[in-house]
């Protein structure tokens, strides 16, 4: 048996006895993803599985249509090696992101490519719309594709603020509005319509997903995760995979408490675009405009700046009560934003970091998000095909 190499960011080693053999197969499929593509001899050295092992389960999966040969690698020593690659379409998973103001669908295949994306902005997400939207959006989707292709598709993954019905103040929507999500199954409410496996998330630990498998996270390892959108959110990346908690909520950044120009309140009452819209309003302008896609926010400077340089000032000390628990030498920055926006919001939150009282603590690394402001559809689109095919250390069965 060869020995495992570890490497920052790496899936965890495997076993050789036929019970484990999915877990075995989520291991090759997990390093498959996170390099690119890797010949067998590569796969058995990194995760200490015997060359034939390996061999077997490629041929397996390669018959299945989950992985395929790449393009011989040639200027070495030896015989070329052929990288296995994931097959694009060897699955296809579905995306839907509940906001507080608009939903998202996305359909990403086996590479993380996104083949369908589309939104709808609305004043407060009401199940009936938001449902609707998912069931037009799967019809069309599916006009589109062969038999073959539609049996591809290995669910859906929905991402939803966690009790989006405590929202509705904030939200400025009425409250039996929202309160009908308390009770309501939304797998029940897909059934309808649907046949398709449904996964749920929390919104923010999706958007957290989706940067550590096609963002920054390769790089980084662990690390905590900021998204700042209606409503900023959190999530954390432990041991190589997010970890979501035994009530789906690790990661509720929002709900730190920190210490406000007004007394200490929440970092979601300090930190979140929904503070925006309300700066916006009392200007006179119109905060709809914040959602438009293509995002430009270029035109409302006057609220712009002072909303980056208070929210900057609450996620530094956000960072620093979550670095006093978990000893993250990285934070990741992301939100519903053009890129722009988040530059300058990284930019400040590194500054006001520096004045922070850390004694005791390691100044972490900030980073901006490679992600972008479709994480949480990303990532809710991710969530399938994790539960079927990659390896994740804290689910049951790992």
């Amino acid at each position: 048996m060869t020995h495992p190499i570890f490497e920052p960011g790496e899936p965890t080693s495997g076993v050789n006895q036929a019970r484990v053999r999915d877990h075995n197969e989520r291991l090759v499929l997990s390093l498959i993803q996170r390099h690119g593509g890797l010949p067998g001899s590569e796969i058995a050295r990194r995760s200490g599985l015997s060359p034939q092992t390996v061999s077997v389960i490629l041929r397996s999966l390669e018959r299945d249509g989950f992985v395929q040969k790449g393009k011989p690698q040639r200027g070495r020593v030896g015989k070329p090696g052929v990288p296995m690659l994931l097959s694009p379409d060897g699955v296809l998973s579905v995306g839907l992101k509940i906001g507080r103001r608009s939903a998202e669908l996305t359909v990403m295949d086996f590479l993380g490519r996104v083949r369908v994306h589309s939104q709808i902005n609305y004043a407060a997400p009401v199940p009936d719309c938001v449902f609707g939207f998912l069931k037009d959006g799967l019809d069309r989707f599916a006009q589109s594709l062969t038999p073959k292709q539609r049996q591809r598709i290995l669910g859906i993954g929905i991402a939803a603020p966690y009790e989006i019905w405590n929202w509705h103040e904030s939200m400025g929507a009425p409250r039996e509005d929202l309160e009908v999500w308390r009770d309501l199954s939304f797998a029940n409410e897909i059934a309808k319509f649907s046949a398709l496996p449904v996964h749920v998330e929390n919104d923010a630990t999706a958007a957290c997903r989706a940067e550590h498998v096609f963002g920054v996270g390769p790089q980084l390892g662990d690390f905590g995760y900021f998204f700042v959108g209606s409503f900023i959110g959190g999530g954390i990346v432990l041991n190589r995979s997010v970890y979501d908690g035994p009530g789906r909520n690790a990661g509720a950044f929002g709900s730190l408490p920190i210490a406000g120009p007004d007394g200490r309140r929440q970092l979601i009452d300090l930190a979140s675009i929904y503070l925006l819209e309300k700066q916006m309003r009392a200007m006179g302008l119109d905060p709809v405009q914040l959602w438009n896609v293509p995002q430009d926010w270029s035109g409302f400077e006057p609220a712009v700046a002072p909303w980056i340089k208070k929210s900057a000032c609450a996620i530094a000390q956000g960072i620093v009560a979550v670095s006093g628990v978990i000893d993250f030498r990285d934070f990741v920055i992301d939100g519903a934003f053009p890129p722009q926006v988040r530059a300058r919001l990284v930019s400040a939150i590194r500054a006001d970091l520096a004045r922070q009282d850390l004694r005791g603590l390691t100044l972490p690394r900030v980073h901006e998000g490679a992600v972008g402001a479709n994480a949480r559809a990303i990532g809710a689109a991710a969530v399938p095909i994790y539960a079927q095919f990659l390896l994740n250390s804290h689910a049951a069965w790992a």
